[in-house]
């Protein structure tokens, strides 16, 4: 597969139609719009404020230099289905919060910014959320919530945690939780990655092993999974075993 370098709303429809078709029945299933949508010969941009764009744009968090562009992209990712402004709101604020997190910024920080730029409130906790919380697909009522599961948590497996205590939609929360809390802590509990990985078709894994080398982090200390020995643990990287 060649990669899209202009990333036109053309080679991103063509993308996702061809790994939706592809895997046309995901355990929990694709939202119905979404589904019409990859079907479609002609498909159009459906104006939803759902959060499916939020759930998907984590790539576009790691693999861009700049928040200018990361914002940029992740607009241009959301837009092909979900061009309600609320939509495309859903996926910048996701994309810059895994952006922020991987290149350094405090938790403070993070939420200061995205609190100021897209109108979230972030100064909650878990604790007052989940009380009255129940299953919301809109982005108002999933993307803050996930990322304060994220500013909650003291490490990756807790944010996950966290963010699945809640109950909410877990799967598309747990997707964007999960994704700024790896950007952020940079440290992926081994087991939990080879339960998550061995799940996946070998054309998949593929992929992630090529987005890895080209934008993923280079081994290093700071990446230095404690629960191998550190040859051990630059071996199972360097065959694709462990994936950071």
């Amino acid at each position: 597969m060649t990669i899209d370098k202009k990333l036109t709303k053309k080679g991103l429809v063509t993308r996702m139609q061809e790994w939706g078709r592809k895997y046309p029945h995901p355990m929990g299933a694709y939202g119905d719009m979404f589904s019409r949508w990859l079907r479609s010969n002609y498909p159009k941009p459906y104006n939803s404020w759902g959060n499916g764009a939020a759930m998907r744009v984590a790539a576009v968090g790691f693999a861009f230099s700049t928040l200018e562009e990361t914002l940029e992209i992740a607009k241009k990712s959301a837009e092909v289905t979900h061009n309600h402004p609320e939509g495309i709101k859903g996926a910048q604020a996701t994309a810059a919060a895994i952006f922020m997190a991987r290149t350094g910024s405090t938790k403070e920080v993070i939420r200061q910014y995205i609190s100021e730029n897209f109108g979230y409130d972030l100064n909650r906790t878990c604790d007052d959320i989940r009380p009255a919380y129940n299953f919301d697909g809109s982005y108002q009522g999933t993307v803050p919530e996930s990322i304060i599961a994220f500013l909650d948590s003291k490490d990756y497996e807790d944010a996950l945690r966290l963010c699945i205590s809640l109950g909410g939609d877990a799967d598309t929360m747990g997707a964007i939780t999960g994704a700024i809390a790896g950007a952020y802590y940079h440290h992926l509990p081994a087991s939990l990655y080879e339960f998550g990985i061995n799940k996946l078709p070998e054309d998949i894994k593929d992929i992630i092993n090529k987005f890895d080398q080209e934008h993923g982090h280079m081994v290093s200390y700071k990446w230095y999974n404690p629960e191998f020995p550190k040859e051990e643990f630059v071996r199972k990287v360097r065959s694709v075993e462990i994936f950071i």
